[in-house]
């Protein structure tokens, strides 16, 4: 996983329509901050964003309750959405992997800039899909336009 990372729209489409709610790793307060907003975007399209970050626990943020980490949460959450550096993602990938089957964790998603090779295939190997280097703001509506979740869920195709 040294090269070029290419994912066929196929597979993105699976992720998007297989999640309900996905939890934001490093999700900040500050509206300017990417996390905020692609956080924010999700909410708009029909997802559930869950923040989760341990300096804003007791708050929070886009009307969700702040966790301190992915274990903290107690209810399923498909999608990480992982807007830590690339030295960080291997500790929230493995504590997903270890999480996996009390919250139902199907994705592992490492926003713009942040890849992991090692992490990725240990995820990978324990059965998650995993994307890097990608932001689901850029990618829904390249996919989907401006439709939302349940639009999306049924359109054929």
């Amino acid at each position: 996983m040294t090269g070029a990372l290419v994912y066929p729209d196929e597979l993105l489409r699976r992720v998007f329509a297989e999640t309900t709610t996905a939890a934001v790793v490093g999700a900040s307060a500050n509206p300017a901050r990417a996390s905020n907003y692609v956080m924010a975007f999700l909410q708009t399209r029909g997802w559930r964003a869950i923040p989760v970050n341990p300096n804003e626990v007791g708050r929070t943020i886009n009307g969700e309750r702040v966790y301190a980490s992915l274990a903290d949460i107690p209810f399923p959450v498909q999608f990480i959405d992982v807007f830590r550096n690339s030295a960080a993602a291997g500790g929230v990938v493995d504590e997903a992997i270890a999480l996996k089957p009390r919250l139902d964790i199907r994705f592992i998603w490492m926003q713009l800039g942040v890849r992991d090779d090692a992490a990725a295939r240990r995820a990978e190997a324990a059965g998650l899909t995993v994307i890097m280097n990608r932001c689901p703001k850029i990618e829904i509506p390249r996919l989907f336009g401006n439709a939302d979740r349940l639009t999306l869920l049924s359109q054929p195709g």
